[in-house]
């Protein structure tokens, strides 16, 4: 994509050269970006490696390329991509993806004639209970987290925080938005300990309500994957997170949930062999089943 179209796109405030210098100063341009916000922790975050992507997979995102955004916390706008990596003990490549590529692949190919914007702040290891809830307290962090970046970082006002940055760069790049939907894979931390367990179904339609509160759009539809890990001393845990999640999918028409299997084979969404991290096809799919339910939701409204 060469920068005139990047600008044209966008429609930039702050152009990368004199010749594009003023591309921002048409106004609003036609239909507004639809902007989804994507949260929870290591398999949001993803451990898919780009460079296992198949080659029609590819073709598919290179397709909608250019009405495709994403901005990962605290990056910038950019056209959806892997994120870089150095490799880390546990993964030797360094094209990272989670289950933004196919999302943003659905929604676009769904909606041909619009663009999307994914706004992501994703973090391994993190609970609901403690650093994702919006009602933080250093009590219930302490209660449940085990580092001091978790147990000191509020991160659904992260991730509130990043949304409205990113919606103010559109704002002074002439670009009108809407609020249109949250994608949420988290809870695996949640089900390794009673008390989190226990409240997760509370908190998940705390999240919700604050989601569409803060956003101020009380319609905004929310769905999410099913956890299947097994991890922790509370061996009920998992069973719990999970039913609470179809719980509030029964109560709230404009909620969604991805089916999982419980136990492996891990059939339909594919790990790595620590049997907790999704691999490269289990991101796909994963991000492919996220985005028609988002799709499926967004039509029935």
């Amino acid at each position: 994509m060469t920068v005139f179209n990047w600008c044209r796109r966008l429609v930039l405030s702050i152009c990368v050269s004199a010749a594009l210098a003023g591309c921002a100063s048409e106004g609003v341009q036609g239909d507004p970006v639809q902007v989804v916000l994507l949260g929870g922790q290591s398999n949001m975050v993803g451990a898919g490696n780009y460079d296992e992507i198949d080659e029609q997979t590819r073709a598919r995102i290179e397709a909608v390329s250019e009405r495709v955004f994403y901005s990962l916390d605290p990056g910038p706008v950019r056209q959806l991509t892997y994120t870089p990596n150095k490799p880390s003990e546990k993964y030797q490549f360094t094209k990272r993806f989670g289950p933004e590529i196919m999302i943003g692949v659905t929604l676009a190919e769904a909606y041909p004639d619009e663009e999307f914007l994914l706004v992501k702040t994703a973090h391994g290891g993190t609970a609901l209970y403690g650093a994702w809830n919006p009602d933080w307290s250093a009590e219930k962090a302490e209660e449940v987290e085990n580092t001091k970046l978790k147990r000191t970082t509020p991160f659904y006002a992260k991730h509130i925080a990043h949304a409205k940055k990113a919606l103010a760069y559109l704002k002074r790049s002439g670009k009108a938005h809407e609020i249109v939907g949250v994608a949420w894979m988290q809870g695996e931390n949640d089900a390794a300990k009673e008390v989190s367990s226990r409240s997760y179904a509370a908190n998940l339609k705390n999240l919700i309500s604050s989601y569409r509160r803060d956003m101020e759009a009380p319609e905004m539809v929310f769905v999410a994957g099913q956890i299947n890990s097994h991890y922790g001393r509370f061996a009920e845990g998992p069973e719990m997170v999970r039913g609470a999640m179809l719980e509030v999918e029964a109560q709230d028409k404009n909620v969604a949930i991805v089916r999982t299997r419980a136990d492996a084979p891990w059939t339909g969404f594919p790990k790595h062999d620590d049997q907790v991290h999704y691999n490269t096809q289990g991101q796909l799919n994963l991000g492919t089943a996220l985005g028609e339910k988002l799709v499926a939701l967004l039509n029935a409204q």
